[in-house]
């Protein structure tokens, strides 16, 4: 099993004709993700490297091929109406690459979700992707294997790092998925915990944390309440200046609940087992598994 996508994936990629769509969309396909529409409004009729239809609207692109998912490569200003165009084409998942949407933006796009019943990972986020099978987003498929461990991150790059560590002790993962740093995200550490613990092939899950909000800290009481399956967790910004911005828009301390060393201790009250550096997760999830 896995969480979010799989096999059974029907992609859209809305932005695909771009140049991030475009680049991506081809990595995608090449990992064996089944790409089945792109959408770029004006360029409706044409095929994307020859095999895969493009559409005007999202409407049309659900309606000719049965999608099922998207994933949005389109600018800051225009992310938002691509969500919501998704979401009213009956997609259940939405992946947003695209960072530097407005807060006010998503406070507006959230709710709209809900009420839809739509998935949203991101916005300002890698995406996601299962070893062997398929992939969502920016995650290189090179590094990944498969194999028992969950990932869910709120950083890109470092869980690039995790995983290339992982995989290099022998350690495959089941699911990685990048939850994104903006303050405010469509799916957050306890939504990927949940899923986690209800798959099967998991049997062990990497929390990559970072300074900012109380995310973590709800997680760890989460996976202390509801999880059988153990959870090391790790955050990132250790050293950073308070009241200062460090990589993510969310990743901003304000007071004590914020900071890196806050969320460690809760982590450790909490069960969650706590690697002080990226180095030590390797071990850290040898002893759990």
């Amino acid at each position: 099993m896995s969480i979010l996508i799989g096999d059974d994936t029907r992609l859209v990629v809305q932005g695909i004709t771009g140049r991030d769509g475009s680049f991506h969309a081809r990595r995608m396909r090449e990992y064996g993700t089944n790409v089945v529409a792109g959408v770029t409004p004006g360029k409706g009729g044409q095929l994307f490297d020859d095999e895969v239809p493009v559409f005007n609207t999202m409407a049309q692109a659900v309606e000719e091929t049965g999608a099922n998912a998207s994933v949005i490569y389109v600018p800051a200003a225009f992310a938002s109406g691509a969500i919501y165009e998704a979401a009213d084409a009956g997609v259940d998942l939405v992946v947003c690459i695209t960072e530097g949407l407005p807060v006010g933006d998503m406070t507006r796009v959230m709710p709209y979700l809900e009420e839809r019943g739509t998935r949203l990972i991101g916005p300002n986020c890698p995406g996601l992707i299962v070893p062997g099978s398929c992939k969502v987003g920016i995650l290189p498929g090179s590094i990944v294997e498969e194999g028992p461990v969950g990932i869910v991150s709120r950083s890109g790059t470092l869980t690039y790092e995790v995983i290339h560590q992982l995989t290099g002790a022998g350690i495959g993962q089941s699911t990685c998925v990048g939850i994104g740093g903006d303050p405010i995200i469509g799916t957050d550490f306890v939504d990927a915990l949940e899923m986690f613990e209800a798959d099967d092939r998991t049997e062990a899950v990497v929390l990559i944390g970072e300074i900012g909000g109380t995310d973590e800290q709800v997680a760890a009481r989460y996976a202390e309440e509801q999880m059988e399956t153990p959870v090391v967790g790790f955050v990132a910004g250790q050293t950073a200046p308070p009241g200062r911005t460090m990589g993510h828009a969310g990743a901003i301390i304000s007071g004590s609940e914020g900071t890196a060393e806050e969320k460690m201790r809760v982590f450790e009250e909490h069960g969650v087992s706590v690697a002080e550096r990226p180095a030590d997760i390797v071990p850290a999830i040898q002893t759990v598994l």
